[in-house]
């Protein structure tokens, strides 16, 4: 079968006719990749139809970047190994997280959504990632809500308008056995310091975030402070490390070290617990527009403590990997 044979009419119609190629072999390794992307028509809108069983979506959110494969076919199978690989950017895809579909773990749920870091660990929850897959989804089932089982819960989102997707985070967590800190701690005020930064916010967003309040975000060097303080021993989990600049009443910039991906253009989850961090602070209220590397998110802290995270989704191009 050619790779023209694998799509088909009504797929192809979606796809500007040009690809690029590309190989790469691990030496001692078992597997080879093998790369054919397809750039799609409509940078903003998913692919409409349901992924063959060797192929793959990149999307992302602000930047922050995903190869999607749909595996509720039951025969992709992916490892740590073969997912580093795959998010290596000069001899793979290239992502920060990859985002496998898999069939729904409950009645509710269009399907279940499992998280892989780039450097192959497994983790809860992906804000930009749940509002990709939320929209590939919804387009599949022609629908405008849809409900994902993540690791981290359920998590149900809708669209917007075109290429906004909301997302209901579930809610946010403070007590410190829920972050998880090695030690009890009040996590308003962690006893936690490294160069410029200290005395962070400690929120869990479904994954643990670390988040430090700063006179100028631009200024850090999150590089080198992230993987320090990702894996401080106060992390039994290790943490994804955030600097925050409140700006105004409704305003935030914010800047993320990701755990087990390093500095990213945005963090969906950071952004939400920028804000709760924040709002627990008294710097702001419950609602504010947080500015990342890459873009803009609207967060929203709701009464009943759930966040709600609303943002743009794109797709860069579709490809395969044989």
């Amino acid at each position: 079968m050619t790779h023209r044979q694998c799509f088909s009419q009504e797929l192809r119609s979606q796809l500007v006719p040009e690809f690029y190629t590309a190989k790469a072999r691990r030496r001692n390794a078992r597997w080879r990749l093998c790369i054919i992307i397809y750039r799609p028509r409509d940078p903003l809108g998913p692919i409409t139809r349901p992924m063959s069983e060797i192929s793959f979506i990149k999307m992302h959110g602000l930047g922050n970047d995903f190869v999607v494969i749909d595996a509720r076919g039951g025969d992709v199978a992916l490892d740590p190994d073969r997912v580093r690989a795959i998010a290596e950017r000069r001899l793979g895809v290239g992502c920060d997280q990859l985002l496998e579909i898999c069939p729904p773990h409950s009645d509710e749920a269009a399907a279940f959504m499992r998280i892989w870091n780039a450097d192959g660990g497994e983790v809860e929850a992906c804000g930009n990632g749940v509002r990709c897959v939320a929209a590939f989804l919804m387009t599949e089932g022609g629908t405008e809500e849809v409900a994902i089982d993540t690791l981290a819960g359920l998590i149900r989102a809708e669209r917007v308008d075109r290429g906004r997707i909301a997302v209901d985070m579930g809610e946010a967590r403070f007590d410190w056995e829920q972050i998880p800190l090695a030690r009890e701690m009040d996590t308003l005020k962690l006893d936690l310091s490294l160069g410029p930064l200290s005395a962070p916010v400690a929120v869990n967003m479904g994954n643990p975030h670390a988040v430090f309040f700063v006179d100028d975000a631009e200024k850090v060097d999150i590089a080198s402070l992230g993987p320090k303080l990702e894996t401080n021993a106060l992390f039994p989990e290790r943490a994804n490390i955030g600097v925050a600049e409140v700006r105004g009443d409704d305003e935030i910039r914010f800047r993320v070290w990701e755990r087990g991906v390093g500095v990213t253009q945005a963090c969906g989850t950071g952004a939400c617990a920028a804000m709760v961090a924040a709002s627990r602070r008294g710097l702001i209220g419950r609602a504010a527009a947080v500015t990342l590397d890459g873009g803009t998110l609207d967060i929203e802290w709701l009464e009943d403590n759930h966040v709600c995270m609303t943002g743009s989704v794109a797709t860069s191009f579709m490809g395969l990997l044989l």
